[in-house]
């Protein structure tokens, strides 16, 4: 299980990006909104799709499965 988080600022494109908690692109506290603990991005990006922004994304480093855009 790792701990996820979304980044509170959009993408360029308009997605915001889930991030696992080791990620080296890992938004500032402030800028993140923590997720809970999953075992894949599949379930962290649903959860964020779920409650926080419709428009989530995977991180093409460290949630890459999830990545679509």
């Amino acid at each position: 299980m790792s701990s996820y988080y979304v980044n509170k600022n959009a993408q360029s494109t308009g997605e915001h990006e889930v991030h696992e908690s080791n990620c080296l692109y890992l938004p500032d506290s402030v800028n993140r909104v923590y997720l809970g603990e999953f075992s894949s991005c599949h379930g962290a990006v649903e959860e964020s799709k779920k409650n926080h922004y419709q428009n989530s994304d995977g991180c093409f480093y460290c949630s890459r499965p999830c990545h679509t855009r």
